[in-house]
């Protein structure tokens, strides 16, 4: 049996210095709050004014917000024809001559930064000048953030007699069960009430800080209660209202300005909780009364919740633990294991699917692109944890009426998903985005993890309507194509763009992963179908579907496209052929040309341009194939993209605006559980896994 803590603990994150691109975070996977090594968001402005730092932000999924006047009715926008095989379809591609309608929908809903927390001296800011870090800790088995910092930079003619080179020891972490951040810190300049933490608040952004502390005139804080147990703060920004509670021990409160209040206490040791509420979040469709004020519980009581509810999580599901390997890559694919459930706990167990920086700062706004939500959340099921899956799932039967209209638009039958929005589910203007179709099947492929992972005859009609309406808008998007020498054919396309964004969407034609994704999805629908007692109806189709192009030997990008692998820019991107035997386990993949088609992308492909997640892409179809020592190769492999930070993040290095990903911490967990559960590591690795399930 693994020991579990000694498995987690080894890889607890220990700082001795400031990693201003790798801030640690704590969180309860629905709300996430991100600090530096005070433990708070102390040195914000020195984390924003780098480019391609990680903002400290405190983020909930519910912290929607729009600029005033901002459009929410996208018929406005003047549409693109295609033409699909005789047909006009209309897409909004095209941002030329609307480009602040546009610009408007794509950045409204955006996530925002809920409010910073952080330490002052004697009424100053303080920065890394004036302070340096003494140790600081993520404990993972408990879920709490552990800080020491000390004054010792400050200038000698300011400093007090010992009181500035004893540390400020501080302690973090988020209630596993409401939007609460909890601080307990210790110093001798708390009790005099020169230590102070302060609250401030900033008008909500598109950007990737989610803030913008330079527009105090266009939001509002009010001080609506203060008792002996508490105070609370009602935030009003424009049509988002939101409000804070604070609570602790005999603390004092003092205003500072329109959006910044300081707190102190009269002891060495203070104990603070900010507890973070929606009341209206248009975006989010909360609309609630004010209520009573509820306050959170003690800090004690709250440090034990979180401590066993982390405990539960760490003891429960899934595991691999790799100590006694004889290969040196194995503790660091250990770390990277460890780190990336951790992550994806704090981040991606919401009722919504993740943005691709979660709740760490924004990527497009905040909005989450739903052709990600495999890599973001299949993982779960596999772990042991397919509640985290289904918590997220559930939010695609609250835009079915969405997709059912996405899809009559466009004179198809079904649901069509979309690829890039908020939560009310609308499609984002794009010229990329609203012409994808490789997320179409992922609520089918989702839904099955989940039913693998508990079949239950109730879940299968619970989303009965989701897998068969997913598959009816796909039979009615392919194409049937006559031929003149022998029996017709479904095709695929065009217009679409395929996973690799790097083809003209008008001569797509078909892209082997759609086709093998659209095939599976046909299938798996009618299992659904048989499940519940009723008559299969989309073999047909799935039988006739096109096979994947093949050239030279190898697959290629799609049967338009003979020059994937000699002209730019088809050998940059994802490699997404790989999936048909990766991600897919289809039976019409020759693994002779599967396996040369993957020599020739490791050969020829400008492998700066991978994203996270096609590295565990590309391992898992080197597993399929028996290729044991690449799989392994693959997930570790040196590449810009591949970056794993000392937080565990997946760092886009190049990419200012990804300072993580989290579709390849999910990536990875998805690769390394598939391997693990197959026994699919070479030689030098010594493993056990415990709580595993299978990937077919």
């Amino acid at each position: 049996m693994i020991d579990r803590h000694d498995l987690v603990t080894r890889h607890n994150p220990l700082y001795t210095k400031l990693e201003r691109n790798a801030p640690l975070s704590v969180g309860n996977g629905a709300f996430c709050f991100t600090a530096d090594y005070t433990g708070l968001q102390t040195f914000y402005d020195e984390y924003a004014a780098a480019g391609d730092s990680c903002p400290l932000c405190t983020m909930a999924e519910w912290g929607w917000h729009s600029y005033p006047g901002s459009p929410r009715d996208d018929s406005l926008l003047r549409l693109t024809p295609f033409d699909t095989f005789g047909r006009q379809v209309f897409y909004a591609v095209d941002e030329t001559g609307q480009e602040e309608l546009f610009k408007a929908l794509r950045q409204n809903a955006h996530k925002f930064h809920l409010g910073r927390i952080g330490f002052e001296l004697d009424g100053a800011a303080l920065s890394p000048d004036t302070c340096a870090p003494v140790k600081q800790t993520l404990n993972l088995w408990e879920g709490v953030l552990s800080s020491e910092f000390t004054f010792d930079k400050a200038p000698s003619h300011k400093k007090t007699p010992s009181h500035y080179d004893e540390p400020v020891l501080t302690e973090t972490f988020v209630h596993p069960g409401e939007d609460t951040v909890y601080l307990r810190f210790s110093s001798p300049l708390a009790a005099q009430g020169r230590l102070r933490v302060t609250l401030t608040f900033p008008y909500g952004s598109h950007r990737k800080s989610g803030a913008d502390f330079t527009v105090p005139h266009a939001h509002t804080t009010t001080l609506t209660a203060k008792t002996v147990r508490g105070v609370c703060l009602e935030r009003v920004m424009d049509g988002t209202r939101y409000r804070v509670v604070v609570t602790g021990a005999a603390f004092h409160m003092d205003i500072q300005g329109e959006h910044r209040i300081a707190f102190s206490g009269d002891a060495e040791t203070v104990e603070l909780a900010f507890r973070f509420e929606p009341q209206r979040i248009p975006a989010a469709g909360i609309d609630r009364d004010a209520g009573e004020t509820a306050y959170s519980p003690p800090f004690a009581e709250a440090r034990a919740s979180c401590a066993m509810f982390w405990k539960n999580y760490w003891t429960s599901g899934g595991a691999i633990d790799f100590s006694g390997s004889a290969d040196g890559r194995a503790k660091e694919l250990e770390r990277r294991i460890v780190l990336s459930r951790y992550l994806t706990a704090i981040q991606s167990r919401g009722c919504l699917p993740p943005a691709e920086t979660g709740l760490t700062c924004n990527s497009w706004y905040g909005k989450f692109h739903l052709e990600m939500h495999y890599w973001h959340s299949a993982h779960f099921a596999l772990w042991g944890q397919a509640g985290a899956l289904r918590k997220n799932l559930a939010w695609y039967k609250k835009i079915l009426p969405v997709a059912r209209r996405i899809a009559v638009s466009q004179g198809c039958r079904g649901a069509r998903w979309p690829k890039m929005c908020d939560p009310t589910g609308d499609n984002t203007p794009s010229s990329i985005a609203v012409l994808l179709i490789w997320q179409q099947p992922h609520p089918i492929m989702l839904a099955e993890l989940c039913y693998r992972a508990a079949p239950d005859p109730y879940f299968l009609r619970e989303y009965r309507d989701i897998v068969v309406e997913t598959a009816e808008f796909m039979e009615s998007f392919a194409h049937w194509e006559e031929s003149g020498d022998g029996p017709g054919r479904y095709v695929l396309g065009p217009p679409y763009i395929p996973v690799q964004e790097r083809h003209d969407p008008k001569i797509v034609l078909n892209a082997p992963f759609e086709l093998e994704y659209f095939r599976w999805g046909f299938l798996q629908a009618d299992r659904w179908l048989e499940r519940l007692g009723e008559a299969p109806r989309f073999g047909g189709i799935a039988e006739k579907l096109a096979l994947p192009p093949q050239r030279d030997g190898v697959y290629v990008a799609h049967e338009n496209c003979p020059e994937t692998f000699t002209k730019l820019p088809f050998y940059t991107d994802h490699p997404s052929m790989l999936g048909i035997c990766g991600v897919l386990n289809s039976p019409h993949v020759d693994p002779a040309v599967m396996s040369a088609t993957l020599d020739k992308v490791l050969a020829a492909w400008d492998m700066r341009t991978f994203y996270g997640w096609d590295f565990p892409l590309m391992a898992m179809t080197a597993c399929r194939l028996g290729r044991f020592h690449d799989a392994v190769a693959l997930l570790l492999m040196d590449s810009p993209k591949n970056t794993y930070l000392p937080n565990g993040h997946n760092r886009q290095t190049g990419d200012d605006a990804l300072p993580l990903y989290l579709p390849g911490n999910g990536g990875l967990l998805l690769a390394a559980a598939m391997m693990a559960a197959e026994s699919s590591f070479p030689e030098g690795f010594t493993l056990q896994a415990e709580g595993l399930h299978a990937y077919s």
